[in-house]
């Protein structure tokens, strides 16, 4: 299966806020950036997108010019949940909340959120159940830096904790094939 992994571009949030799952705009004009990502993508696809409306908004654009088969959203897609520290800024999260996540984000939940693990999860479900089905058209996946670091994972096997070695930029798309 070829899939075509898009990270929505730059949000309206300032640099350090942790805005995780919080649903939140994209920073204006996204217009040039959205038609390049369109260079790299096929002129027909099946497309699934984060239901957070940075994706939705980019997912509905590349909908909107090229042949799509399906357009579906799934909240599988949505980015690590991250409680009590969404729209906090990195500085302001207590230390001793977060260095023991820093030291093992794999497997400590944020209060109230989720872990790295979890998300890994999710993704791995989607992907079980999208491969169960021998889709034969090429899919599009909109999300964001953390569903696409641990699809990258499954796609290597690189162990968790070195998802961060996947560096993901706004707006890019990187194919991979299942």
């Amino acid at each position: 299966m070829e899939i075509y992994l898009v990270r929505h571009t730059e949000t309206i949030c300032e640099k350090g806020i942790c805005y995780g799952q919080s649903d939140v705009d994209l920073a204006l004009p996204f217009e040039t950036i959205f038609k390049n990502i369109l260079s790299h993508l096929p002129s027909e696809a099946i497309i699934f997108s984060s239901p957070l409306k940075r994706c939705v908004t980019l997912a509905k654009y590349i909908q909107n010019n090229i042949k799509t088969i399906s357009y579906q959203e799934d909240k599988r897609l949505m980015e690590m949940n991250f409680g009590d520290w969404e729209m906090k800024n990195w500085d302001t999260i207590p230390q001793e909340q977060l260095n023991p996540w820093m030291q093992d984000f794999v497997n400590i939940k944020v209060s109230n959120g989720e872990s790295f693990i979890e998300l890994h999860e999710r993704t791995g479900h989607f992907l079980s159940e999208k491969k169960s089905k021998k889709i034969n058209y090429p899919v599009i996946i909109v999300a964001h830096a953390g569903i696409i670091r641990s699809f990258l994972c499954h796609h290597s096997s690189l162990p968790l904790k070195d998802a961060f070695q996947n560096k993901v930029d706004f707006g890019e798309v990187i194919r991979i094939d299942f």
